[in-house]
C-alpha cells in the first residue's frame, strides 16, 4: 500500500445513526491539527438503522472519510481486521464509534509513537460502564489471564495507534475467531501507553448484551489458550487417584468388617465423575469446534459496498 497517507483513523460502526456525523467532525477537527494527510475509515457492521446512510453523506461530503459497508453483522474485531486492510496510512488509529474514546487523545497517541514505539495503548482510570458490566469485565480478564499465557489489564482498551509494520502483520495473522488486543500483544513490537479519561457514550446504549459479551470472552479464552485442556486433564488425574484411594477403602471394608450400604457415596461418586467427564469432553469438543471453522478457510467477513475507496 501506499504510505502517502501519514494517519488512518479506523472505526467499527454499529447502530450509530445519530453518531456518525459528530464522529467523523470531532476526528476531522483533531487529525487536521496534526497533518493534512489523512483518512478516516468507517466500517459499517451490519446495522439495523441507517448508520450506512450518515457514513455515505459524509463521504460525499470530503473524499478523505472512507466507508466500508458489511453484507451482514459480523462483529467488532471483524470489523477492525477489516479497517486495518483498507488502511493506507503510516499509522493507524483504532477507536471506538461511541465517542467514549474521545479524539482529543489522537494528537497525544500520534506524537507518543514518534518517540520509537510500533503500539501505543490506552489506559483508563475507570469506565463509563454500569457497575455489572464493569463488575463482569474485570471478571473475565481475571479469568483470561489466569488461563493464558499472555496477559491484559482490563483497564486497557482497543483505542491505539499503531506502525505500518505492526498493521502488515496483523493482517498476516488467520486467525477465524480473533480478538485485536491479543493479537497486537501476539505481534510483538516496541509499545507503552497514555492514560485518558474513559468519557459517556454520545448517544445511545451499547449493543453488547450479556450473551455477546459472554460469547465473545469464551471466544476469546478458547483462541488465545489451551489450559483449559490441561485443566480438564488434571483434574482427571486427581478423580482417578481418588477413586483409586476409595476402591482401596471399598476393599479393606468389605474384607475386614463386611459390606456396608454405601448407596449415597456410591451414587455421588457416580455423578461426580459423570459430570466431569461430560465438562471435560464438552471442552474437548468446543476446541474440536473452532479447530473446525478455522480448517475451512472461509473469509474473515464479506463486503457489500465500498465508497472513496
Amino acid at each position: 500500500m501506499s504510505n502517502s497517507v501519514i494517519l488512518s483513523i479506523i472505526s467499527p460502526v454499529y447502530q450509530a445513526e445519530k453518531i456518525v456525523d459528530e464522529l467523523v467532525h470531532r476526528i476531522t477537527n483533531e487529525v487536521e491539527k496534526i497533518t493534512p494527510s489523512y483518512e478516516i475509515i468507517l466500517i459499517e457492521d451490519g446495522s439495523e438503522d441507517k448508520s450506512w446512510d450518515r457514513i455515505e453523506l459524509n463521504c460525499q461530503k470530503n473524499n478523505k472519510v472512507k466507508g466500508v459497508k458489511f453484507s451482514r453483522n459480523f462483529g467488532q474485531h471483524y470489523a477492525i481486521s477489516a479497517g486495518l486492510r483498507h488502511a493506507s496510512g503510516k499509522w493507524v488509529v483504532v477507536m471506538d464509534c461511541d465517542l467514549q474514546d474521545n479524539p482529543i487523545y489522537i494528537k497525544d497517541l500520534y506524537t507518543k509513537a514518534l518517540e520509537g514505539f510500533d503500539i501505543v495503548y490506552t489506559t483508563k482510570a475507570s469506565r463509563k460502564h454500569g457497575l455489572f458490566k464493569d463488575f463482569v469485565a474485570k471478571m473475565y480478564f481475571a479469568f483470561f489471564n489466569w488461563l493464558s499465557e499472555q496477559k491484559q489489564d482490563h483497564k486497557t482498551g482497543a483505542y491505539s495507534i499503531i506502525s505500518r509494520k505492526v498493521v502488515d502483520a496483523f493482517c498476516e495473522i488467520r486467525d477465524f475467531h480473533r480478538h485485536y488486543l491479543p493479537i497486537l500483544q501476539l505481534i510483538g513490537f516496541k509499545s507503552t501507553s497514555i492514560h485518558i479519561v474513559h468519557e459517556n457514550r454520545f448517544e445511545g446504549k451499547s449493543s453488547y448484551t450479556f450473551m455477546k459479551l459472554f460469547k465473545l470472552a469464551s471466544h476469546g479464552i478458547v483462541s488465545q489458550s489451551d489450559k483449559l485442556l490441561r485443566i480438564s486433564i488434571g483434574v482427571g488425574f486427581v478423580l482417578f487417584f481418588l477413586s483409586m484411594i476409595w476402591v482401596a477403602y471399598l476393599i479393606t471394608v468389605y474384607f475386614t468388617i463386611g459390606s456396608q450400604p454405601g448407596y449415597t457415596s456410591l451414587m455421588a461418586m457416580l455423578l461426580l465423575s459423570t459430570g466431569l467427564t461430560l465438562m471435560s469432553i464438552g471442552i474437548t469438543g468446543i476446541y474440536i469446534g473452532k479447530i473446525f471453522e478455522q480448517v475451512k478457510e472461509r473469509p474473515l467477513y464479506f463486503v457489500d459496498k465500498r465508497i472513496n475507496i
